[in-house]
């Protein structure tokens, strides 16, 4: 997981509430045993006027026009910014694979469902509450400005507008360790692997007949 220190990225606005992790990724592309190749069908039902299978290549798909992740102005967008409740729904791990494989690397919401919040963590998106007249205010600025650029200062939980403006977020401590030092569940566990080892060494030490049940 690549670290996260501070970012800067164009804003598209996603002007819902209570966007589902089945509207962020669809049920039908859960099929697939990987963790990757789900960028392509992010809110699939959105941003496409045909129904998506998986399998069916982009080229072949009706792009709908209104959705605003089709709007030129918003090509390359990499912050997404939404209303109240973002990732409700089933707790599906893809919803968060889906987002940063798209290219999202953060997503600034007043408040989200807590699953789909601690999945963002571990997945190496920032998932950022601010109260909802920042949100009402940010959304004037972007539909006003094209290519509008916020700045996420992680290490300070700070947002900062082009102007300077700066809105301060929480985040909890150890998720900004593991993002600050791109560590996710797997490179948590190897910061241990010495003591790993070595506790490993001694128990086969003290219990040699263990090791016909480990290799």
């Amino acid at each position: 997981m690549n670290k996260f220190v501070t970012f800067s990225g164009i804003v598209a606005p996603l002007d819902r509430s209570n966007v589902d992790t089945d509207a962020i990724i669809p049920k039908q592309f859960l099929k697939s045993i990987y963790r990757t190749g789900y960028g392509p069908n992010l809110f699939d039902e959105w941003r496409y006027l045909d129904k998506g299978e998986p399998g069916k290549p982009e080229s072949e798909r009706i792009p709908n026009p209104d959705f605003v992740l089709n709007q030129p102005k918003y090509t390359g967008s990499s912050i997404l910014m939404a209303r109240k409740n973002f990732g409700c729904g089933s707790s599906r791990e893809h919803a968060a694979w889906a987002l940063t494989q798209y290219g999202f690397k953060v997503v600034i919401a007043p408040s989200f469902a807590d699953i789909f919040y601690n999945n963002s963590f571990k997945n190496g998106l920032l998932p950022i509450a601010l109260p909802e007249f920042v949100i009402d205010h940010l959304f004037q600025e972007v539909q006003a400005n094209n290519n509008y650029k916020l700045t996420i200062d992680l290490e300070n939980q700070k947002v900062i507008e082009p102007n300077g403006t700066a809105h301060d977020f929480e985040v909890p401590e150890f998720r900004k360790y593991c993002l600050l030092n791109g560590l996710d569940d797997i490179g948590i566990t190897l910061e241990h692997a010495d003591e790993i080892q070595a506790f490993e060494n001694r128990r086969l030490n003290e219990k040699p007949w263990l090791v016909k049940t480990i290799y």
